[in-house]
């Protein structure tokens, strides 16, 4: 039932844009400006709560309680464990804004600061670290660890419906489970139906700067194409081998790009950026979570930070299981503090180093980045590493990096749909995965059309509110769940807690969740 209404749902959509992509523009323009008009308040409330629940869980008395059993080790190391979530949960989004956000926020800054000044650019990195830091990361932690506990703790299948035992019982197999599975894999799909579409977008960029191609929508349908062909099969390979390779691939060229921009870049300014950009994120934290405007009508934070916490939302699903399924044998205490730290001060390093970098040159009076950033956002990257050495060299690495990512998300994706939409099993069978990467690949190729970077945007926060409210329900049944551990009785010494087996070797089946017991 989940498998066919949900691809059912999304064909129609599919459709509905390459049919009449202007009706289907205007359609998601409406919902999307009634969503954040009348729910802006509540998505930063709601992603606030988030946080303050992750942070408690980690320090409360649940965070010894492992994610597996109690004599359980974790399945990856932990070089591989942050390279893989980080490359599943940011990778085309944080290329494609790495410059392009914090030079927007710039020329545009929130109500009260003055644009284009020392004030702006202080705001523009605050708002960048603020949107890509401990926000996303709590909202990803929220899933995987409700899927984490309740799959290789409690036995149950690794699936969204399955984390609501303790608040519906066995309603969770009926239709209101199937209703909260078909409303998890909608958000996936059209969450990484998004970033796919960025990411051919700064692609086609890419391959223009670098060797003349023609920039559009002819040149982006090609890419995606061509990157749909790659990702199936590397999603043909599993978990263990296909995108564990691709994962640590990207953070190596991630790590190179960032690297050379450091070296060759203003070495000693982007330092002192990231220290005063960090210190500023902490000290405004609070209020930058719940900051709206409505006495001055200013139109900012839908247009920024209600977007990005759509998105992340959208994207919960997906990159929650995924990160689920890597995390066995964790303590929830390591999996909050891995999860919100480290992938956090990654992206402030890349902030600080692409965003400062353009900043800098711009204050220093070249208008390049600017110009290009006015232009088309997706230029943004390329127009900065124009202005260093090796510049050719620097624009391929980047085009092979968004490609890398572009591959990385779509393959998880493909097979977490696939995991979602068969009743949870550890091993999709190969027509469904290739169901779900035609079908995610063509409603990005939609919303394209549709409306380009604006129809991925909006229909990312549109398809993220309903799934926030099944978030809301995860915090209260995991709370429930994790409350009634104390009543359960300990093994004895060398036995094993009432959970299901580990696998034998990490490639033996790669399971994502294990049979009940």
């Amino acid at each position: 039932m989940v498998l066919y209404l949900s691809m059912a749902i999304i064909a129609a959509c599919v459709l509905w844009g390459l049919l009449n992509p202007e009706g289907f523009g205007a359609a998601a323009t409406a919902a999307m400006t009634f969503t954040t008009e009348s729910f802006g308040w509540y998505y930063l409330l709601a992603v606030l709560a988030f946080l303050i629940f992750c942070v408690y869980l980690a320090f409360s008395r649940h965070g010894q309680v492992k994610l597996g059993r109690d004599d359980e080790e974790p399945e990856f190391s932990r070089g591989s464990w942050f390279a893989m979530l980080f490359s599943a949960g940011m990778g085309i989004g944080l290329v494609f804004w790495g410059v392009a956000e914090p030079v927007s926020h710039y020329l545009t800054p929130p109500a009260g600061v003055e644009a284009q000044t020392a004030d702006a650019a202080r705001t523009a990195l605050k708002y960048s670290f603020f949107h890509w830091g401990l926000h996303p990361w709590a909202i990803y932690s929220v899933v995987a660890l409700s899927i984490a506990y309740f799959s290789f703790r409690r036995g149950e299948k690794a699936l969204i419906s399955r984390t609501f035992r303790p608040l519906l019982g066995d309603r969770v197999e009926g239709p209101a489970g199937k209703l909260i599975d078909v409303l998890a894999i909608l958000a996936t799909v059209f969450g990484v139906a998004a970033s796919l579409g960025f990411g051919a977008v700064q692609i086609g960029s890419g391959l223009n700067s670098a060797f003349g191609v023609p920039v559009g929508v002819p040149t982006q349908l090609t890419i995606i194409g061509v990157v749909t062909v790659l990702y199936l099969i590397s999603a043909s390979t599993g978990l263990t081998r296909g995108i564990q390779l691709l994962s640590n691939t990207n953070m190596v060229l991630a790590a190179l790009l960032m690297l050379a921009v450091f070296v060759l870049g203003p070495t000693r300014f982007l330092l002192e950026t990231f220290t005063t950009s960090v210190g500023g994120y902490v000290q405004d934290l609070v209020g930058m979570s719940t900051r709206l405007t409505p006495f001055s009508g200013n139109t900012w934070v839908g247009g920024w930070t209600l977007f990005y916490w759509a998105w992340w939302i959208a994207w919960a699903p997906f990159v929650g299981l995924f990160i689920a399924r890597i995390s066995r044998g964790r303590t929830i205490k390591e999996f909050v503090t891995g999860v919100l730290l480290v992938p956090s001060l990654v992206s402030f390093a890349w902030f600080s180093v692409f965003g400062g970098s353009a900043l800098q040159k711009t204050i220093a009076g070249d208008r390049a980045v600017v110009e290009a950033t006015k232009a088309d956002v997706s230029t943004a990257l390329f127009a900065l590493l124009g202005h260093f050495p090796l510049s050719g060299a620097l624009i391929v690495l980047a085009t092979l990096l968004i490609a890398s990512f572009f591959i990385t998300s779509a393959d998880s994706a493909t097979f977490v749909l696939g995991s979602l939409s068969s009743e949870g099993s550890e091993n999709p069978g190969g027509r469904v995965k290739l169901g779900w990467g035609v079908l995610q690949s063509l409603i990005a190729v939609a919303l394209l059309l549709s409306g380009g970077l604006s129809g991925l945007q909006n229909a990312s926060i549109v398809a993220a509110l309903p799934f926030s409210v099944v978030m809301l329900g995860m915090c209260v049944s995991l709370m429930r769940a994790l409350q009634s551990e104390k009543r359960r009785p300990r093994p004895a010494p060398g036995a094993l807690a009432p959970t299901a087996p580990a696998p034998s070797s990490p490639d033996a089946a790669a399971p994502v969740t294990p049979p009940a017991p």
